[in-house]
C-alpha cells in the first residue's frame, strides 16, 4: 500500500508540473498557462483548496479569474487525473499519482485538515464491486475517504 502526504516543498510542485506536463502531452491534451497555474496553487496548498480560494488566491488587482474558467479547469484537471474531488469538504487535492489508472482512497484528518492519499489494496476494491453487483449497481467512479484523526492530533 503506498501513501502519500499531501505536502510539496518547490522541488516537488516542479517535479508534479512536469509530470502533468507529460500526462497531458501522452493524453494529446495541452497543460495551458490557465490550467497551470491552477494546479500550482493546488499543489502548493496543504490540504484541500476550494473553488472560491482558488479564484481568491489567483486574482490580483489587475487580473481577475472568473468562476466558469476555475470550474472548466478543475474538471479538466479531474479528467486527466491530476487532481481528485474530496466530495465530503467540497474541495480538490493534488493526486499523487497523476495520470495512473489506481483506485485511491483518502484519509483526511479533520484536527489538522493533513490528506494522505493511498492506494485501495484489491481485495477491497473486489469487495466494493461484488457489493454492487449484488444490488444491481453500476459505479461509475470510486473515491473513498476515511474521516479520523492523524497520529499527531491523536497524540496532541
Amino acid at each position: 500500500m503506498t501513501s502519500t502526504a499531501h505536502s510539496h516543498s518547490p522541488a516537488d510542485i516542479d517535479q508534479a508540473l512536469a509530470d502533468a506536463e507529460r500526462v497531458c502531452t501522452r493524453r494529446g491534451a495541452r497543460l495551458t498557462e490557465q490550467r497551470r497555474r491552477i494546479l500550482e496553487q493546488i499543489l502548493r496548498t496543504d490540504g484541500v483548496i476550494k473553488a472560491y480560494d482558488l479564484i481568491h488566491a489567483l486574482s490580483s488587482d489587475d487580473h481577475s479569474i472568473k468562476p466558469p474558467t476555475v470550474y472548466r479547469t478543475l474538471a479538466f484537471l479531474l479528467e486527466q487525473g491530476l487532481i481528485h474531488r474530496i466530495e465530503s469538504l467540497n474541495g480538490f487535492v493534488a493526486c499523487s499519482h497523476p495520470g495512473e489508472r489506481h483506485e485511491s482512497a483518502l484519509m483526511i484528518c479533520d484536527g489538522c485538515g493533513q490528506i494522505t492519499e493511498f492506494h485501495t489494496p484489491e481485495p477491497a476494491t473486489q469487495a466494493l464491486e461484488a457489493q454492487a453487483t449484488a444490488q444491481g449497481f453500476a459505479i461509475d467512479s470510486r473515491m473513498v475517504e476515511l474521516h479520523g484523526h492523524c497520529a499527531d492530533c491523536r497524540n496532541a
